[in-house]
């Protein structure tokens, strides 16, 4: 097959959907992979370790477009990337389309476009291996993002996380606890905050709270608990996520006024549309405002900030799913891999998410009764 890999823009992501070993596995499987020139430069990849496994360096993303029968990129397709999709093509992305524009969509049904998205896909126990590997790295870096946002020269608190000889440390309150709350509890731990953490299952909690050996406070998620805890805390992790709809706002308005001046808010379901009532897309250059004297950090994709370890992470979890796809066309790896076919957005000119069409205004298709024989 032919596999094309897109540049993207620099100011807003730094990752690439490969690194030259995830290509050098599919060109020797006897697929053609086409890379944009530059496209892994941000991660420290450059167009000769790409060419050197065999890769084919292209000078425009519409020589990508033209040449490629599955398209790679990590953030959300744009209104000018969809526009350049080739009737019935592959795309292979982060897609978040319960939040994204009525026009993204509409494209991609225009265009017949087997649309997967990365935070979609399923393995055998029901797990989300793409999402998680990001995941996890987003909850490593939200407690050192509070920590630097917590110091004086960025109008924080002015403490220290873990705290000193007879200074308590930073309250730390965790909403969610999948896997970007459970490794942000564990770093903050391990710098010495008090952490809090909440969630709506029970066995998720229970679980959390026996791996720390009960030395974090955990309590379920609801209105009451969050209001009492948020009013202590010097750093809100939001980490709530609902597969394939919009996350719910979990903290309202009134609660950040509750805050104390100067804490910090990190939304990390900010790419699907955020659980904070106060959230905003911020970026990369420009990661927060401040809002009822409330620091907001709001970047939808933090990883890109440590774009070499992300990339590495990604080409483990997706390689598996695109070596399938190649050796057994895209149809029959949907049929045979369901996991792979949960990551089905939109496919032949419908669409295959409920909480999409609903938004959309349209009507969903099973995706087992769009490719059964």
């Amino acid at each position: 097959m032919n596999i094309g890999i897109l540049k993207e823009n620099p100011t807003r992501e730094r990752r690439i959907a490969l690194t030259p070993a995830g290509v050098q596995t599919l060109v020797s499987e006897g697929n053609q992979v086409y890379i944009e020139k530059d496209a892994g430069n941000a991660a420290h990849f450059s167009n000769d370790q790409y060419e050197k496994v065999g890769a084919k360096i292209v000078y425009s993303n519409d020589e990508i477009f033209g040449r490629s029968e599955i398209v790679l990129k990590i953030s959300p397709p744009t209104l000018e990337e969809c526009e350049k999709l080739i009737d019935s093509q592959t795309l292979l992305s982060a897609l978040h389309l319960a939040v994204a524009k009525q026009k993204v969509v509409e494209l991609l049904l225009e265009k017949n476009i087997c649309a997967i998205g990365y935070e979609l896909i399923e393995d055998q126990n029901g797990d989300l291996p793409i999402l998680q590997v990001m995941s996890e790295i987003a909850g490593l870096m939200a407690t050192h993002v509070a920590a630097r946002f917590l110091e004086s020269s960025t109008n924080g608190r002015g403490i220290v996380m873990g705290g000193i000889t007879g200074i308590p440390p930073a309250t730390v309150l965790i909403i969610g606890a999948g896997t970007v709350g459970q490794t942000a509890a564990r770093i903050a731990y391990n710098l010495g905050a008090e952490v809090i953490v909440l969630d709506k299952d029970l066995r998720r909690i229970r679980t959390l709270a026996n791996q720390f050996n009960y030395r974090i406070v955990t309590a379920i998620a609801n209105e009451f608990n969050i209001k009492k805890a948020i009013q202590f805390a010097d750093v809100v992790i939001g980490a709530v996520l609902i597969k394939a709809e919009r996350a719910p706002h979990v903290i309202t308005e009134d609660m950040v006024k509750m805050m104390k001046p100067g804490s910090i808010i990190i939304d990390v379901s900010i790419d699907q549309g955020g659980c904070i009532a106060t959230s905003r897309l911020t970026t990369l250059e420009n990661p927060t405002y401040v809002l009822h004297n409330v620091i907001h950090y709001c970047v939808p994709n933090m990883p890109a900030n440590v774009a070499r370890s992300a990339t590495y992470g990604l080409t483990n979890a997706l390689l598996p799913y695109l070596l399938e796809m190649t050796h057994l066309g895209i149809v029959r790896a949907l049929k045979e891999n369901k996991g792979l076919a949960k990551g089905v957005c939109t496919y032949c000119g419908v669409i295959t998410k409920e909480g999409v069409a609903r938004r959309s205004g349209l009507s969903s298709h099973d995706i087992y009764s769009l490719i059964r024989d």
